[in-house]
């Protein structure tokens, strides 16, 4: 099927490629359907697209390029919602607050976006921990994982 996208005109994507987000993301509640993709030439940042709106569409990147510490529970209702079964089951992206000049842009880690690349569902989990900022610098870097799943 082509959709319209924010960032990259129209594209081809395969309906298994559609991720369901069942309760939207916050604030754009209506918005159920999205899909990755990559952004031409940047294996760091990626394009959340809403497959039926091409204007909503988040930057968005793998926050353990960027933090090391970055760890954080999943409870059990999310895991459920999701059908995660397994570590291996779980993406993890942050979505990215574009500045400029770009090395001022900042990573959401207060409310990752979490995807089960298996199932095909998502959602934005909001952290009820303090230790994450939602404008975290993209000035940092390294790898970590999320922990109890």
């Amino acid at each position: 099927m082509k959709i319209q996208t924010k960032y990259v005109g129209e594209v081809e994507i395969n309906v298994e490629q559609i991720i369901n987000f069942a309760s939207g993301i916050p604030g754009f509640i209506n918005e159920t359907k999205f899909t990755l993709l990559d952004l031409p030439g940047n294996p760091v940042f990626q394009i959340l697209q809403s497959v039926s709106t091409p204007e909503v569409a988040f930057v968005v990147a793998n926050p353990y390029h960027f933090y090391v510490d970055y760890a954080f529970e999943l409870d059990t209702n999310v895991k459920e919602s999701l059908a995660i079964r397994n570590e291996k089951d779980v993406v993890v992206l942050s979505i990215v607050t574009l500045q400029d000049p770009f090395e001022t842009s900042t990573l959401n880690l207060k409310a990752p976006i979490i995807i089960n690349h298996t199932s095909k569902r998502g959602k934005q989990y909001i952290l009820n921990q303090e230790d994450y900022s939602a404008k975290s610098s993209i000035t940092q870097t390294n790898t970590s994982k999320v922990r109890g799943v």
